[in-house]
């Protein structure tokens, strides 16, 4: 097992600073190209939805970025200590948003794009989003926790 924790200040440039670092440990594996670009839309999408959603914006606070190599999948979590989510299964519905400027597909993509996906969420405590996927493999298994 191979692993690295992160955490970073909740601002939209980190975002591209989470997508690298997944991407430099994800190479340690059999993942193409393709493969390896899906992972990290998958990681921009939960992190910029830490940023927005559960930090409204806020760059004083921290998103902390769980990577792991076990065997041959790669296991993500982001994880924030914001605002949470209120409904996850009404949260996971493809275009759904609280916020109207946005698409809500951010859920949508992590759940097409790993093999497995999971959300647990308190309001008032923050949200855990977790991800994994097998070198090799596509995903899709989405599973919802409150």
């Amino acid at each position: 097992m191979n692993k690295a924790a992160l955490e970073f200040s909740s601002r939209p440039e980190n975002v591209a600073f989470a997508r690298v670092a997944v991407a430099a440990l994800a190479s340690q594996l059999d993942f193409t190209l393709s493969d390896l670009e899906e992972i990290k839309v998958a990681v921009s999408e939960a992190v910029t939805n830490a940023i927005i959603h559960g930090y409204d914006n806020n760059p004083e606070c921290m998103v902390r970025l769980e990577i792991k190599i076990v065997e041959e999948f790669i296991e993500i979590e982001i994880i924030d200590t914001g605002k949470g989510i209120k409904d996850i299964t009404k949260a996971l519905e493809p275009a759904y948003s609280t916020d109207p400027e946005r698409m809500g597909l951010g859920f949508s993509f992590m759940q097409s794009f790993m093999e497995n996906f999971s959300v647990s969420s308190s309001p008032g405590k923050g949200t855990r989003v977790k991800m994994s996927r097998r070198a090799g493999t596509p995903g899709r298994k989405a599973v919802s926790e409150q």
